[in-house]
């Protein structure tokens, strides 16, 4: 890809002023995650606990408090916090991507833009570079709502997470836990 259509999918992650610092809104944003068992059982799971940023440089983060993980079973969400996540260890699951603001003051309030965005996740320990197929939009003027357009898949052997999931299953007596994870979020920031 070359240097001006990367930086122009970049720019088109987070619309914001130059001048702006924006501050997630934890109660208006989600990230959510399907597990699937046995072949064919699949649930979908969530994280209540969500903070982020992005500064007037473009810089975009994003963490989520793995031990604020919820799949409405709280045996489950217990055995996920200690054998998968390491919560102890691994508290948080970070985000990070730089984006080019300066060409974003065109998105009005009602307009919305898909992008291809690159960034990294951070997860157990290791971080890896990861592309986010998202939609944008600029609900108000001080508020922009990101959207995953189709869900990211985490791959856990390349966080050192198949370790962990092989415990869950085999404590779960399940033939099978798949190791690939469709996530999704729609992340709500706010104008500080």
């Amino acid at each position: 890809m070359n240097r001006i259509a990367f930086s122009l999918l970049l720019a088109t992650f987070i619309v914001i002023p130059a001048q702006a610092d924006w501050v997630l809104n934890s109660e208006e944003s989600t990230v959510s995650f399907v597990s699937t068992k046995a072949i064919n059982i699949a649930e979908v799971h969530k994280f209540a606990n969500l903070t982020g940023s992005v500064n007037a440089e473009g810089r975009v983060e994003v963490m989520i408090g793995l031990s604020s993980v919820d799949t409405g079973i709280e045996i489950r969400d217990d055995r996920m916090r200690e054998m998968l996540f390491d919560t102890e260890t691994y508290a948080l699951a970070k985000m990070t991507a730089n984006v080019d603001i300066g060409m974003l003051n065109e998105l009005k309030t009602g307009d919305s833009m898909r992008a291809t965005i690159e960034g990294e996740l951070s997860l157990h320990g290791e971080s890896v570079p990861m592309s986010f197929d998202v939609v944008v939009a600029r609900t108000s003027d001080s508020q922009l709502l990101v959207m995953s357009e189709k869900p990211v898949v985490v791959n856990a052997p390349l966080f050192k997470l198949a370790e962990g999931v092989e415990r869950l299953r085999e404590i779960a007596g399940l033939p099978s836990i798949s190791t690939a994870v469709p996530v999704s979020f729609l992340l709500s920031f706010d104008s500080n």
